[in-house]
């Protein structure tokens, strides 16, 4: 049965650096929820403090209805998924599996079952007899899944368990480590730096910076409405612009930029006329048709650089107000019709309202 996991205002320093400062996070039953952000960040700290190898200075953690914030590992009932896969190179597959269940000295007979139902579940079965070392690097990581999954936890935590990966082997296990959760019905915490990864199958996220929760939603309410600029930037490419705001009305703002004015309908902070804010606008929000009639947030310029993809074209692009100075942004065009090269030519791009995105610092 799946469980809940509380973080209530979790500290943790190690000697005169403070890891965690005030880290509350709610996790629902059944959720596949990451923790993401730069090294350094704390993600890691804080999920070593609800795998037991830390213990936090003030706050508690609770999974299910269990304060188990002062309870060793092996007591929490959580599997933990490394980074390295820590197989034992002397052991089958099996016998790797089997391992947790024979230190919490399950019956021989239900060891046996279960090993192979986890086996079954990676899609390892066939292998059971095999050696660490003839398998490759996926087939390891499924092997370290199975290992996690046979002792049945209530919470599953993974600790940047696909980074040793390339990236064919990456996208293909992070689809199946979300299908062998949602099939199995487990609460997942995931650990992170990988922002695709995190987009791509999270539940819901939390982004972390120095020890602090910065924001935390569903991958779409992170990536389209940002709490501030760390977020926007993190998540996701953006194009930065300091401004001021001019005008402030029910429907959004209007923010004077280097570039001119833009109006923006996605207001992700509190703000009122004269404040300095900070405007992104992602490179796939840029519109190369021509503009509706009375469309604001009209570019002109030349293009730089042009990288042609098939699917979409990459574009850096010189903005240049009458007047101003210049300021350099990128631009994606899907499915573009002109594969050559544009240097030189003359830009004309708009954005919808809707996608510029007005935050605080």
């Amino acid at each position: 049965m799946a469980v809940s996991v509380s973080i209530e205002s979790v500290d943790k320093s190690f000697g005169s650096f403070q890891a965690l400062k005030s880290v509350s996070i709610q996790v629902g039953a059944g959720e596949l929820f990451f923790l993401l952000g730069p090294s350094g960040c704390g993600k890691t700290t804080l999920l070593r403090c609800i795998a037991g190898f830390h213990t936090p200075e003030r706050g508690r953690i609770v999974i299910g209805e269990r304060d188990v914030t002062g309870l060793p590992p092996h007591r929490r009932d959580t599997g933990m998924m490394f980074q390295s896969y820590a197989l034992w190179p002397h052991m089958t597959l099996a016998e790797n599996v089997a391992f947790g269940l024979e230190m919490r000295r399950i019956p021989k007979a239900e060891i046996k079952r279960r090993v192979m139902d986890a086996l079954e579940r990676v899609h390892m079965a066939d292998r059971a007899k095999a050696r660490p070392n003839q398998l490759s690097g996926g087939q390891q990581q499924r092997v370290a899944l199975a290992r996690a999954l046979v002792i049945e936890p209530q919470c599953l935590l993974l600790d940047e368990p696909l980074s040793n990966l390339d990236a064919k082997l990456r996208l293909e296990m992070r689809l199946e480590i979300r299908r062998i959760c949602k099939q199995v019905g487990l609460t997942a915490i995931y650990v992170t730096h990988d922002q695709k990864e995190a987009l791509s199958i999270a539940d819901r996220l939390a982004v972390m910076r120095d020890g602090v929760v910065e924001q935390t939603g569903t991958p779409e309410k992170v990536y389209r409405s940002p709490a501030n600029a760390f977020v926007a930037g993190f998540i996701g490419e953006g194009n930065f612009l300091s401004g001021r705001v001019t005008q402030s009305t029910g429907d959004g703002v209007s923010v004077e930029t280097a570039c001119g004015t833009l109006v923006s309908t996605r207001v992700c902070s509190d703000v009122s006329p004269g404040d300095t804010v900070t405007v992104c606008v992602r490179p796939e929000a840029f519109r190369f048709e021509r503009a509706p009639t009375g469309m604001p947030n009209r570019f002109s310029g030349r293009y730089l650089e042009s990288v042609y993809l098939g699917e979409v074209a990459q574009h850096t692009v010189e903005l240049r107000r009458d007047g101003g100075r210049a300021e350099t942004v990128k631009a994606c065009e899907l499915n573009p019709l002109v594969g050559r090269d544009r240097c030189g030519e003359r830009a004309e791009l708009w954005v919808d309202p809707e996608q510029v995105i007005v935050t605080r610092g």
